[in-house]
């Protein structure tokens, strides 16, 4: 009956009487039969051929790069064989091409080329009630600018102290003016558009926004004349 503990003594009694530890014979033999002595561990597993054909194609991946001139370096070690300069230059002339064109598309209103903001038929709707009005908020821009030149032009501390508070009554009008435009689109596109989801701040804004611009800068490009009737 053995005891607990007493494991390492008995083998080391019988090493030290010169015996020897028995062992499985089946234990070194393989499963085709061969002998395993001497062998430690058995090979790996070799992949799959999809998978060391992949990996043989795609080799290391190199790590991202950390700033703009390393992006840059790789871009153009990666953009094959170097163009020379009438090819650039011909690059050059039609990416100008492309987005010249795009943006003319931008600005006569098509609606695959409009910005995030401006798509939408809420959006053109609220453009041709704008642009069919004579708004105060357009005048705000070149009267700023000219309060600004009259007030560098002459330097006198009488001239400066009238022209703060018409710059101040000059704010406040424009602003009055946004406001009364701003519950006026609303208004209209919610009777038009039952299923209207814009919110009413957003819409304002946007209307403001554009009025507040002058008329040949404003994109895309006005739909109607002043004074047209806007159904």
């Amino acid at each position: 009956m053995k005891l607990l503990g007493r494991k390492n003594d008995d083998s080391e009694d019988s090493r030290d009487d010169g015996g020897t530890v028995p062992t499985d014979d089946h234990d070194d033999v393989r499963p085709d039969g061969s002998s395993g002595q001497g062998a430690t561990t058995a090979p790996k597993g070799k992949p799959t051929p999809k998978r060391s054909e992949a990996s043989r194609k795609r080799g290391p991946v190199a790590p991202a790069p950390l700033t703009s001139a390393e992006a840059r370096r790789r871009r153009k070690e990666l953009g094959g064989p170097k163009l020379s300069r009438g090819e650039k230059k011909e690059q050059r002339s039609e990416r100008r091409t492309v987005m010249s064109q795009r943006r003319e598309r931008m600005m006569a209103g098509e609606a695959a080329y409009l910005l995030p903001r401006d798509q939408g038929p809420v959006r053109k709707y609220v453009r041709d009630v704008v642009d069919s009005r004579r708004n105060i908020l357009g005048l705000f821009m070149p009267s700023a600018l000219g309060l600004v030149f009259v007030m560098l032009a002459v330097p006198s501390v009488q001239v400066q102290q009238l022209l703060s508070p018409a710059m101040l009554v000059l704010v406040l009008i424009m602003v009055i003016d946004g406001f009364v435009l701003g519950r006026k689109v609303n208004r209209l596109a919610d009777e038009k558009f039952g299923d209207n989801s814009e919110s009413g701040w957003k819409l304002g804004f946007y209307a403001a926004s554009r009025a507040s611009q002058l008329r040949r800068m404003r994109a895309p490009r006005p739909q109607v004349e002043r004074g047209a009737s806007v159904v």
